[in-house]
C-alpha cells in the first residue's frame, strides 16, 4: 500500500501480480493466427477519437500497443512519428508495418522511460485497467496542450461470468474467491484523471455484448485476449464440478433462445488534456451578467415592440 499526496488516496499497488500479467500478455502475443472481435472493436473506436483532432501530432506514444493494431491504420497527416511500448517483447517483435516511422520500447506502463514534456499525444489501449496509477506518469510525459486518449475495461465487464462462478462456488464449495479481475468504475475515472492533472475531460461508455456457445468458450477467448485473472489472491484451480455448475447457472440465468450465452464488455473511453494557457478556461465565479431566469424570455417580443 502506498500513500500518494498528489492523489490524496491510498493506492493499492499489490492486488495483482506483475509477473503473471507479463506472462499472460506474452502468451497472447504467441497467438498469431487468432483474431478477436473485442480487439478490433476497441481499435476502431480509438481510431475514431484520433481523427477528431484536426491537426498533426509530431510525436505520439501508444502504450500497450500489442501487435500495433492502431499504428498500422495511422497516416502521416495525423502522426509524424510514433513510439510503441509494451511489457511483452514478443508483442513488440510481432508489430505490423506502418506508414509512419515507429520505434518500439519495452516498458512498463507504470514506469515510462521518457523525459517530461516529450509527446504531443499519448494513447492507452486497454492496458491500465489493472492499475490506474499510470495516469500521473502519462501527464508528466505529455507536452503542455498535449492530449491523452485511452480505453480501459469498466467495472460492469463480465458480470454474467462473475455471478455464475460465485453462485457455483457457493453451492459446491461453501464459499467463493475472485476469478475475474476487478476493474475501475466509471464514477471513479473522472476523479482519477482530474487528480492526475488532466483538464477538459471527456468520458464515454461503450457496451459490447458477444455471444458464445458456452462458458468454456468465454474463458478460452479471455485467455486468448490476455485477460486472465492475475490477482494475487486468485485461486490456483477451479474444480470440475464448480465449472459444470457455473456453466448450468450461466445458461439458465443469461442464456438465449438459440442456446448461446452473452458476455458483456464495458469499455470506458477517456480524453484529457494537459493544461496550457491557450486552452479555454471557465469564467470567474460571480462574473455572469445574464441570469438563467432570463432564458425563458429569449424569442419573446419586448415591451417596446408591444407598444
Amino acid at each position: 500500500v502506498r500513500w500518494d499526496s498528489k492523489w490524496s488516496v491510498i493506492c493499492l499497488l499489490t492486488w495483482h501480480s506483475k509477473t503473471l500479467s507479463m506472462k499472460i500478455v506474452t502468451f497472447m502475443a504467441l497467438l498469431l493466427k487468432l483474431k478477436f472481435i473485442f480487439v478490433h472493436v476497441r481499435v476502431c473506436n480509438l481510431l475514431t477519437f484520433w481523427t477528431y483532432f484536426h491537426r498533426t501530432f509530431p510525436l505520439a506514444l501508444d502504450i500497450g500497443c500489442g501487435k500495433s493494431h492502431i499504428a498500422e491504420h495511422l497516416h502521416k497527416e495525423l502522426v509524424e512519428q510514433l513510439f510503441l511500448t509494451d511489457i511483452s517483447e514478443k508483442s513488440l517483435r510481432n508489430t505490423r508495418e506502418s506508414e509512419i516511422p515507429t520505434h518500439c520500447v519495452m516498458a512498463d506502463e507504470e514506469f515510462l522511460p521518457f523525459k517530461e514534456n516529450t509527446f504531443d499525444l499519448v494513447s492507452v489501449s486497454l492496458c491500465c485497467h489493472y492499475n490506474p496509477s499510470p495516469f500521473p506518469k502519462i501527464n508528466q510525459v505529455l507536452k503542455p496542450d498535449g492530449v491523452f486518449i485511452g480505453a480501459m475495461v469498466g467495472g460492469e465487464t463480465l458480470y454474467e461470468l462473475r455471478c455464475s462462478l460465485q453462485l457455483a462456488e457457493l453451492e459446491r464449495e461453501g464459499g467463493f474467491s475472485p476469478h475475474v479481475s476487478p476493474y475501475t468504475a466509471v464514477t471513479d475515472l473522472g476523479n482519477l484523471l482530474g487528480q492526475a492533472g488532466f483538464s477538459m475531460l471527456t468520458v464515454d461508455i461503450d457496451e459490447i455484448q458477444v455471444h458464445y456457445p458456452g462458458i468454456l468458450e468465454v474463458m478460452s477467448d479471455l485467455q486468448g485476449m490476455g485477460e486472465s485473472n492475475c490477482a494475487w489472491n486468485r485461486k490456483s484451480m477451479l474444480h470440475r464440478d464448480t465449472i459444470l455448475a457455473a456453466a448450468a447457472i450461466y445458461q439458465e440465468m443469461y442464456g438465449s433462445e438459440n442456446g448461446s450465452v452473452p458476455a458483456t464488455f464495458e469499455i470506458l473511453y477517456m480524453i484529457g488534456w494537459k493544461p496550457h494557457d491557450s486552452q479555454a478556461k471557465p469564467a470567474k465565479r460571480g462574473s455572469a451578467n445574464v441570469s438563467f431566469g432570463d432564458l425563458s424570455k429569449i424569442g419573446q417580443p419586448s415591451t417596446k415592440d408591444k407598444s
